[in-house]
């Protein structure tokens, strides 16, 4: 059974960085795709950004380019989601999501239905 577990949310001041982590288990963490979404109260899920099984490729949200990196250490089975340049209106729970698509595509999903499993999630809450 698939599980992934989020850490690293917090209250920070605006401008200020924090760093969110996903600790996978009970799957081939190495050729997974993973994804972090967020999703206010009330709101549908929003793409957040996304990283291939290699590394090779990322996606982000136009909202969020420049200001947040996503990695990913697969001897550790873990994603990493670094947040800098933190804004209020990014204040929200976040959630990494994971799937397995061909090795061989460099798709990366941006749809949160697209991805079977997910974490318990996150809150992350950006003051002025």
């Amino acid at each position: 059974q698939v599980r992934l577990v989020e850490s690293g949310g917090g209250l920070v001041q605006a401008g200020g960085s924090l760093r969110l982590s996903c600790a996978a288990s009970g799957g081939t963490f190495s050729s997974s795709t993973m994804a972090w979404f967020r999703q206010a109260p009330g709101k549908e899920r929003e793409f957040v950004a996304a990283i291939r099984w290699s590394s090779e490729n990322t996606e982000y949200a136009d909202s969020v380019k420049g200001r947040f990196n996503i990695s990913r250490d697969n001897a550790k089975n873990t994603m990493y989601h670094q947040m800098n340049s933190l804004r209020p209106e990014d204040t929200t729970f976040y959630y990494c999501a994971a799937d397995w698509f061909s090795r061989h595509t460099a798709y990366l999903p941006k749809n949160h239905y697209e991805y079977l499993y997910w974490g318990q999630g996150t809150q992350v809450t950006v003051s002025s």
